[in-house]
């Protein structure tokens, strides 16, 4: 008799057959990914595919977060993992652990990734550098505090200008914790505000060597830096995503040096030259005013002014005294005949006027209402009458309307 088997126990018996089965333990796949899936746990899921076929595939967060570039869907990879079943759902899938780019390196990738990401994001942008100071007081450096390059970063700022303070941070600069180094360090020299200008940088090296400064970390510390931020990383012809994140790139780390310090006697010169030229200016302004002055002074108004002010200067004087005295009598005189206008006509509907002419105004004594027509009174009611001069107290005897006429 045949036994009968629960889902579970054949899952877990197809399970327990791939993996024990050495092909399936470890392996590698290509294809191209679709459905590619960052769940908020960490974890990828996506379908890995060909022309005829796709599995399925997870790369758990612990992996996940060791690979440099992010997958895409369409990508053409190479993956290594083992194959299981999923015992809930009955379905096997590719357990991923390693994912790299068919055709291109994963560094290479990554760092292509990141920079067209940050440039879409404004960080390499022109407006956003700053200028580097023209005479630092003290200078930050970040780099490693083993090799030449610290060497010959500090013998060029002393030859170029004894006594200048530096400001040293020792970091990593290759290595799982480089990153995280160098943002540290950065962040505390902007925190503390101890220095003017940062030299950050290292040797040369392949892209693997170079690659910390290829990181986001440490990219958008240099991006955040209140503090003008020049990267001198390895050679001439590397470049990196600090590069293009700073304020100035400098080609090697010793011509970072000689690009933020000044060599002190041609600023000597400089500032004699400036002085000499400051002299200048002085003595020709002080010769302008000078020969101005002499002009002033030889002139008649400076060397007469009695006669001047007392001669024509002083008829105009008295002429327009006169003009503007008959102006302004013909002014107000004009405004006194146009006052005596208004006021006539004012006079003319003032009801006082009226009253003179022997109307007279009537009232009721009760309301104060102006009594218009007999019928607003009746015969008893006292009313008050205004004449031109004084007024009368009233009472009425008889109100009689008369017939309007067409």
């Amino acid at each position: 008799m045949l036994r009968v088997f629960t889902v579970s126990e054949l899952n877990g018996h197809i399970k327990n057959l791939l993996d024990n089965d050495p092909l399936l333990l470890n392996l590698w796949v290509k294809g191209e990914i679709s459905n590619f899936k960052q769940a908020a746990s960490g974890h990828l899921y996506f379908t890995l595919k060909d022309e005829f076929s796709t599995i399925k595939a997870v790369m758990f967060r612990s992996r996940g977060r060791r690979l440099l570039f992010t997958p895409e869907d369409g990508m053409s990879v190479r993956v290594r993992g083992y194959v299981s079943v999923y015992p809930r759902d009955g379905t096997y899938q590719l357990y991923v652990e390693e994912i790299e780019p068919e055709g291109t390196g994963a560094l290479y990738l990554a760092f292509e990734q990141l920079k067209h990401r940050l440039e879409k994001e404004g960080l390499f942008a022109r407006e956003h550098k700053k200028k580097l100071p023209l005479l630092p007081r003290r200078i930050g450096i970040v780099t490693s505090p083993t090799g030449a390059v610290l060497r010959d970063m500090v013998r060029i700022i002393r030859r170029r200008w004894p006594g200048l303070q530096i400001v040293f941070v020792p970091v990593q600069v290759q290595g799982e914790s480089a990153p995280r180094e160098i943002a540290r360090a950065l962040y505390w020299l902007n925190r503390m505000e101890a220095c003017d200008v940062i030299i950050v940088g290292r040797g040369g090296g392949s892209l693997e060597e170079l690659w910390a400064f290829n990181t986001e970390v440490v990219a958008r510390s240099i991006f955040a830096s209140t503090i003008p931020v020049v990267s001198a990383v390895g050679h001439e012809t590397d470049f990196t995503i600090a590069d293009w994140v700073a304020d100035v790139r400098a080609p090697t780390p010793s011509a970072a040096a000689e690009m933020v310090v000044p060599v002190r006697e041609e600023m000597a010169r400089y500032l004699g030259v400036l002085e000499g030229r400051l002299l200048r200016a002085v003595r020709e302004k002080l010769q302008f005013y000078r020969t101005r002055l002499d002009s002033c002074c030889r002139s008649r108004v400076f060397r007469f002014p009695v006669d001047i002010l007392c001669g024509s200067r002083g008829q105009v004087v008295d002429d327009l005294y006169r003009r503007l005295t008959r102006a302004m009598e013909q002014y107000r005189q004009h405004q006194q005949s146009r006052l005596a206008l208004l006021s006539g006509r004012l006079q003319a509907l003032s009801p006082l006027a009226t009253l003179a002419r022997g109307y007279s105004i009537c009232t009721r004594l009760d309301t104060g209402m102006v009594v218009r027509q007999a019928g607003e009174v009746k015969p008893g009611d006292r009313v008050k009458v205004e004449l031109h001069r004084g007024r009368l107290s009233c009472k009425v005897e008889e109100a009689v309307m008369e017939q309007e006429t067409d």
